[in-house]
C-alpha cells in the first residue's frame, strides 16, 4: 500500500517536471507568469497557515494545544468556545469597552494629527523645528519605556484605573507618527490649490477643510488606522493602568483566559479569530483610499 503510494507521488511529480520544462521550451514569459503566481501562492499559504490553526484549535472539543491531526476542520469539530465566550465570558463588555477607547483615540489622533500637521506644514513659527524634531525624538523610544513617566503623571491627575487615563496614553504614543505623516503629506499637495480657493472667497480654515483635507484622504486614513490599531490590540499599557475588570479590553480579557495550571486554549483562540475581524474589515473597507491618487481631478486644463 505504501509503495503504490509513493510510485503515485512519483509520477505526479514526474508530470510536474515535464510540465515546467514543456512551459520553459514554448513560452519563456508564459513559464515566468507562472512562476510567479506560485511563490505568491506559496507565501499566501505561509501567511495564512498560522490563522487555519487558530480555526482549528478554537473547533476542538477540548482544550487542546498540538493535535497529531493536520486536519484543518478537526473530528468531532464544535462551536461550544464560540458559544461560550459570549454566554460565559464578559467577552461583549470587553468588546464594549476597546470599541469605546479605541474609536475615541482614532477621533483624537485624526483631529489633532490633521491640524497639527497642516500647521507644521504651512506655517513658520518659533519653535517649529524644535517641535517636529521632539516629535521625532519620541520615536526613537518603545513605548514601555515611557509607561512609567506616563503612569506617574496619570497618578498625579487621578487618572489612574480610567477610561481617560488610557484614552490620553494611547493618543500620547499615537500622535508623534500620525502628525508626521500628515505633515509629509501636506508638503505634497500644492499652495496654488489654497489659493485659488481663497481668491473664490474662502477664508484659511475653509480652504483647509473644503479642499486639503479631501486630497489628504490617503493620510487621514492612515492615521486612523494606525491610531486604531494601536489601542485596539495594546496589552502592556493597559494592563498597568486598567486594574478594574469592568473595565478591560480584549487584549486584557484574552490574558484572562491564561492560568498557571492550564490554558483555555479553545476560549483564546474562538476570542483571537473574534478580534482581528474588525481590523480586516477596515482594511478592506478603507484599502480605496490607501491607493488612490493625491491631487486625482483636482487640477483640469
Amino acid at each position: 500500500m505504501t509503495s503504490s503510494k509513493n510510485k503515485r507521488m512519483i509520477r505526479i511529480l514526474t508530470h510536474i517536471v515535464l510540465v515546467i520544462f514543456t512551459l520553459i521550451s514554448k513560452n519563456k514569459r508564459l513559464f515566468i507568469r507562472v512562476l510567479t503566481h506560485l511563490v505568491l501562492v506559496i507565501f499566501t499559504l505561509i501567511a495564512i497557515y498560522p490563522v487555519l490553526q487558530v480555526v482549528t484549535i478554537s473547533l476542538r472539543p477540548s482544550d487542546k494545544l498540538l493535535s497529531t491531526s493536520l486536519e484543518i476542520i478537526p473530528q468531532n469539530a464544535t462551536l461550544k468556545s464560540y458559544v461560550s465566550l459570549f454566554i460565559d465570558q464578559p467577552f461583549l463588555l470587553w468588546v464594549r469597552n476597546s470599541a469605546l477607547i479605541s474609536l475615541t483615540v482614532t477621533l483624537t489622533g485624526v483631529v489633532l494629527a490633521s491640524m497639527s500637521g497642516y500647521a507644521f506644514s504651512r506655517f513658520n513659527f518659533i519653535g517649529k523645528k524644535i517641535g517636529l524634531l521632539s516629535l521625532l525624538v519620541t520615536q526613537m523610544f518603545p513605548a514601555t519605556m515611557l509607561l512609567l513617566p506616563l503612569y506617574l503623571m496619570l497618578i498625579y491627575l487621578g487618572l489612574i484605573n480610567s477610561y481617560l487615563g488610557i484614552i490620553i496614553t494611547y493618543s500620547a504614543t499615537a500622535l508623534p507618527f500620525c502628525i508626521w505623516t500628515m505633515k509629509g503629506y501636506y508638503d505634497t499637495i500644492p499652495i496654488s490649490l489654497e489659493e485659488a480657493a481663497r481668491i473664490d472667497g474662502c477664508n484659511q480654515f475653509q480652504a483647509f477643510y473644503k479642499v486639503i483635507l479631501p486630497l489628504a484622504s490617503p493620510a487621514l486614513v492612515i492615521t486612523g488606522l494606525f491610531s486604531f490599531m494601536s489601542a485596539w490590540s495594546e496589552y502592556i499599557v493597559a494592563a498597568q493602568i486598567l486594574q478594574d475588570t469592568q473595565l478591560w479590553t480584549l487584549p486584557l480579557g484574552l490574558k484572562s483566559f491564561e492560568a498557571n495550571m492550564s490554558t483555555e486554549w479553545g476560549l483564546y483562540g474562538a476570542a483571537s479569530l473574534i478580534v482581528m475581524v474588525p481590523v480586516v474589515l477596515l482594511f478592506m473597507i478603507l484599502s480605496k483610499w490607501l491607493v488612490s491618487g493625491l491631487t486625482l481631478g483636482s487640477v483640469k486644463g
